[in-house]
């Protein structure tokens, strides 16, 4: 076996929650470049169709299914489909993740009237954690029972973030909490799972262009402000994201588990200001 045949994932099948654009479609391209079975698993069932239907055209063997992250029952029928799709599941992408309201400071310095912890929604509070935590929760809850139905040794990937170990004024607080109790996720079922043979992994993004906070980032004037926290002087693109999505699904990490690898271009090394 050469090394770049280690990194094929020929005969394996993966599910990407959130997969229908930003990191998430990133994931799902990068798995099916590398010869996998995808399942595009995402709120938006439209999207993931119009993404599974360009993949399809060009030859990857790809589906979809909708999938609300936050309710266990949706995401257990979303696997059963899988299942049935494809036979088992050897890689899962845990990415569905938001970010509900203001931070506690706005983009010009001041604070926010409704970011504030006295003035943030509750509401927002529990959506956020519902998704960003409870959806790793039950993504790899129903992951690792079908690879244990089917005995396979398989690979999870969380997409925590930065966030995990910096502060951030200008994104709304539950945010940071949500993204550090996927990290310390990561690594309780690292260790619970390594008997079975299933690793278990995060890629900890940090400013990158995609549609989180109602696509925001898109906006020259705040991107502006986000690359000037970042040293590499730039905000990353969701492309950046394959060759190490592509390392983790495949059998070129099989010995990397409970790690989080920052992809942040530089930014966890000062924090951003805002």
């Amino acid at each position: 076996m050469t090394l770049l045949d280690r990194f094929s994932l020929a005969g394996k099948s993966a599910l990407v929650t959130g997969g229908a654009s930003g990191i998430g479609l990133a994931y799902v391209e990068a798995v099916a470049e590398g010869g996998a079975s995808v399942t595009i698993a995402d709120v938006d069932e439209a999207a993931a169709a119009k993404e599974a239907d360009r993949l399809l055209a060009s030859g990857f063997d790809v589906r979809h299914s909708r999938m609300d992250v936050a309710n266990d029952d949706d995401v257990r029928r979303a696997f059963d489909e899988h299942e049935a799709a494809f036979g088992a599941v050897d890689i899962v992408f845990a990415n569905a993740g938001m970010a509900a309201g203001e931070g506690y400071m706005g983009f010009d310095g001041q604070r926010t009237a409704t970011g504030q912890i006295d003035t943030y929604s509750v509401d927002d509070w529990r959506k956020t954690i519902a998704i960003d935590l409870d959806g790793v929760f039950f993504t790899f809850r129903h992951a690792v029972r079908l690879m244990k139905k089917h005995g396979r040794r398989g690979s999870l990937i969380a997409t925590s973030s930065n966030a995990s170990e910096i502060t951030v004024p200008i994104v709304a607080t539950p945010y940071m909490p949500a993204k550090a109790g996927v990290k310390h996720l990561v690594r309780q079922l690292a260790r619970e799972l390594a008997p079975f043979g299933i690793r278990v992994n995060a890629i900890a993004p940090g400013s990158v262009v995609t549609n989180i906070g109602g696509g925001v980032l898109h906006n020259p004037e705040v991107r502006a402000v986000w690359d000037l926290g970042v040293p590499l002087g730039r905000m990353g693109e969701t492309h950046q994201f394959k060759p190490l999505a592509l390392y983790l699904a495949s059998d070129a990490s099989d010995y990397m588990t409970g790690t989080e690898i920052l992809l942040d271009g530089g930014v966890s090394l000062r924090g951003i200001e805002g």
